[in-house]
């Protein structure tokens, strides 16, 4: 049997049109919209893509439940934002390893909005304890870490982001061969996509080729924060 679509131009469709009405009397006169085009083949993606992932790694989940899982809520938390607009206006799912509570544990990730669609692996913000354990290991493993953004399916497939210090953190050396590398608040990567390539029929598959090229950068994050990958 072919293969068929998880997201179509109406999810994008959706999306914009919430961006320019972004209040909820329009979101509840199209909830059956967003339930049918933007958050059901959300979660179908998430329940068909846990196979593919177990391959990749056994310790990162795709949890489909509606609330509380791996797809992002569309409501924004706007308690300490001057932006107070109640949606967001993209959709979005993280697959956390299982030890991980929020979204600064080690995690591969997707979103989808009318401008952009890109796939996401690595850490983003991690707590102070945390950033410390990552710098450690690359600071005693720096051409082990380097090894890995030196592969040809790494260099094609992603780009590493993030926000860095001007200056070397406390204690490690100043002229540490990856002292850039060690001066990252985030470790992360992604890879850009189109919402063609979102739309058709083989995106799971070049999603999950996408993450599986992320693995070893997300599996030494793992190895260092001394959990399994």
């Amino acid at each position: 049997m072919p293969k068929t679509a998880h997201f179509t131009p109406a999810l994008f469709q959706f999306l914009a049109e919430l961006g320019l009405n972004n209040d909820k009397a329009w979101f509840e006169a199209n909830r059956e919209r967003f339930e049918a085009d933007v958050k059901g083949p959300m979660l179908r993606f998430i329940t068909e893509f846990g196979p593919k992932l177990e391959k990749i790694s056994p310790h990162f989940v795709a949890d489909p439940r509606p609330n509380g899982g791996s797809m992002f809520r569309i409501y924004r938390d706007t308690r300490f934002s001057k932006d107070k607009t109640p949606y967001k206006t993209n959709t979005a799912a993280q697959f956390r390893h299982e030890a991980g509570k929020d979204v600064h544990a080690p995690v591969f990730y997707l979103h989808l909005d009318p401008g952009r669609v890109f796939m996401g692996g690595g850490v983003w913000h991690p707590d102070p304890e945390s950033l410390q354990k990552i710098r450690e290991a690359i600071a005693e493993d720096p051409k082990g870490w380097m090894k890995i953004q030196g592969k040809k399916a790494f260099k094609d497939a992603l780009e590493v982001g993030g926000e860095s210090l001007k200056r070397p953190p406390k204690g490690f050396d100043p002229e540490h061969p990856a002292i850039e590398e060690i001066k990252r608040k985030d470790y992360i990567v992604s890879a850009t996509m189109t919402v063609k390539q979102a739309c058709a029929p083989d995106f799971m598959d070049a999603y999950a080729k996408t993450c599986k090229a992320a693995s070893e950068y997300v599996k030494f994050l793992t190895d260092a924060l001394g959990l399994p990958f």
